[in-house]
């Protein structure tokens, strides 16, 4: 695996990273965190872990900005 492509994922999860920091409004949290998994997955895809990446993905991309979701649903009821 080159440097240049390790750099690029590494600076796509910090990107990811802040864009989940500076979001006000859960909801568009929850959608910018589901988009921050998926950057992660790419990074683990290329560290070469692809236990870790299909984890992050079903976990990190999924299940966790759905139950945000669900929550913020329920909370504002």
């Amino acid at each position: 695996m080159t440097p240049v492509v390790l750099l690029l994922a590494l600076a796509l999860v910090a990107a990811g990273g802040f864009a989940v920091v500076w979001t006000r409004d859960p909801k568009r949290q929850a959608i910018t965190l589901s988009v921050y998994g998926l950057c992660l997955t790419v990074l683990f895809v290329v560290l070469q872990a692809p236990d870790v990446a299909l984890s992050e993905l079903a976990v990190g991309s999924a299940v966790v900005p759905l139950m945000v979701l669900l929550t913020i649903r329920k909370a504002g009821r």
